[in-house]
């Protein structure tokens, strides 16, 4: 990014795994962030802190992502705050417990697409009436889809990849919705990547197990994704729009 990058981001789930790393990397390059986390209030301190230290600004807000009441006190807090976003990274997902499908429980299914779908939904709807206010500077959204949507997650999670197929869906819909208001629309689409949704799922094992899966023979890092995430987010990528960026090693 460079210093022309405009305005405060707004990112959902953003305590903790790629979307800490999303929120520091773009505080250090002097972009305002507002973020949300839904319960470690510890993390989102810290987080903030850190931010504090190396000279950047950052506030977080505790809500949960498929709540529209909170997705508007995040979006109320920029604006209070720092000013209307520019930004947006849709990070807030959860995976579901891993299992087959004659399995999944109807509450475990709801949940995911509550939180991965219509919490992506929620947060891109109040970004784009942001960005398209009158006076506004349009804007960056960012959406969170997974290597899932096109692999499928057999035996492990249908339901968390049914549900990144369709922000795919939306990422390119949008796009050309959003374009004439001078709003960008992407999302990435990450692989094996080394955070704790692996084992919250009960799958501590299972980058080590898929490694040799990957053809450049190793698992990502939260910190991989968030530079490709920011990349989208800056001015650099001023002609991409309606593109999925993987971020998975050739998986």
């Amino acid at each position: 990014m460079t210093q022309t990058d405009p305005g405060p981001v707004v990112v959902t789930g953003g305590s903790r795994g790629i979307g800490a790393a999303t929120v520091e990397t773009l505080a250090r390059a002097g972009r305002p962030v507002a973020f949300s986390y839904v319960a470690n209030d510890a993390a989102a301190q810290a987080l903030c802190q850190r931010i504090t230290d190396a000279g950047g600004q950052s506030i977080a807000c505790k809500g949960d992502a498929s709540d529209p009441a909170a997705v508007d006190d995040l979006f109320q807090a920029c604006r209070d705050r720092f000013g209307p976003p520019t930004g947006l990274f849709a990070n807030a997902g959860i995976t579901g417990p891993a299992c087959r499908l004659e399995t999944l429980e109807l509450a475990d299914l709801r949940r995911v697409v509550e939180v991965n779908l219509i919490g992506t939904f929620l947060a891109a709807q109040a970004a784009v009436r942001e960005m398209s206010a009158p006076g506004g500077a349009g804007g960056s959204i960012v959406l969170m889809s997974s290597r899932a949507a096109q692999l499928g997650g057999a035996g492990e999670w249908l339901h968390y990849a049914a549900s990144k197929g369709a922000v795919d869906s939306l990422t390119v819909g949008l796009s050309r919705e959003a374009g004439p208001q001078g709003i960008r629309v992407n999302a990435v689409a990450p692989g094996l990547i080394d955070t704790e949704i692996h084992a919250a799922a009960g799958l501590g094992d299972r980058l080590q197990n898929m490694k040799s899966n990957v053809p450049v023979g190793r698992i990502g890092t939260a910190q991989e994704v968030a530079d490709a995430v920011c990349w989208l987010l800056s001015n650099s990528s001023a002609y991409v729009s309606g593109t999925v960026v993987q971020v998975s090693g050739g998986r």
